[in-house]
């Protein structure tokens, strides 16, 4: 495969932004004309990487070029900061994470390199942070893509959030984040509102019958697991056409994630 590092300047996050994109190789035997000039467009997986990550969580800590090469796939991988995939209008110039991917990346990624813009060809996965990002793009987009997978996280019913002043290390930083987010939609009932409440907008969600194939992976050690339970309760109370996967003894960790992006791209189909 070829690794691309893209550097340009994003309108939508208001500085330079990094993406890491794996493109199909050249096979040996194939002339660069027939290959490069044949118009062929690819399949496309958008991967996002989870708190304190960046463009280049994925390609230095997991397999994914491997994976992609052997199933002639594309994939994306932005940086996302610790937004949550959301906007943040107060930081700085203006942080609009949500935008950027439909308004901006999918555009320039689509036009820019050999990649198919139809839905059947698009899909969407990521872990931890990354996983909240995917199902809050899969809800509020899912005419983008045809599939989506949810590792190490899952919604959560946002009217039940308790914050513990007393919690240290990343607990405090989530918890911060949270506080965070709760002022940046202007209060609780701008976060219920925003692309953030999934939970509530579900059950909608399923009577349009437009959201794309789901699938939601999780350690039974990770310390998201009893989110992961309450929501695969939820899913089955509402009726939410979705796939379910437990491993036991994997906590919140890269050989979780190495292994279950591979399941991940079974489940797309790749």
């Amino acid at each position: 495969m070829a690794l691309v590092h893209l550097n340009f300047e994003s309108e939508c996050l208001g500085n330079n932004t990094d993406v890491s994109i794996i493109l199909p190789d050249k096979p040996h035997g194939t002339t660069p004309e027939n290959f490069y000039a044949n118009g062929k467009k690819y399949p496309v997986l958008w991967l996002l990487h989870g708190t304190f990550g960046d463009y280049t969580d994925w390609v230095r800590k997991s397999s994914i070029e491997r994976y992609a090469t052997a199933r002639d796939l594309i994939v994306v991988m932005p940086s996302g900061l610790n937004s949550n995939y959301l906007n943040w209008p107060g930081f700085g110039t203006g942080y609009r994470a949500w935008d950027y991917l439909f308004d901006e990346l999918m555009p320039l990624v689509h036009n820019w390199y050999p990649a198919s813009s139809k839905r059947e060809d698009n899909y969407i996965a990521g872990l931890s942070m990354g996983g909240r990002g995917v199902f809050q793009y899969a809800a509020g987009r899912p005419e983008k893509f045809a599939a989506a997978a949810v590792l190490s996280c899952a919604p959560n019913d946002l009217h039940k959030i308790q914050l513990d002043p007393n919690a240290t290390g990343d607990q405090a930083a989530f918890s911060q984040r949270t506080r965070n987010l709760m002022d940046n939609f202007g209060g609780m009932e701008g976060y219920l509102q925003s692309p953030a409440n999934v939970w509530d907008k579900l059950p909608a969600l399923i009577q349009e019958g437009n959201l794309p194939r789901l699938y939601f992976c999780s350690g039974t050690d990770d310390f998201l697991y009893p989110n992961y339970v309450a929501f695969k309760e939820y899913a089955q109370q509402i009726g939410l056409p979705a796939t379910f996967e437990e491993a036991d003894g994997f906590a919140h960790e890269w050989a979780f994630w190495d292994l279950f992006i591979q399941k991940a791209l079974d489940f797309f189909g790749l």
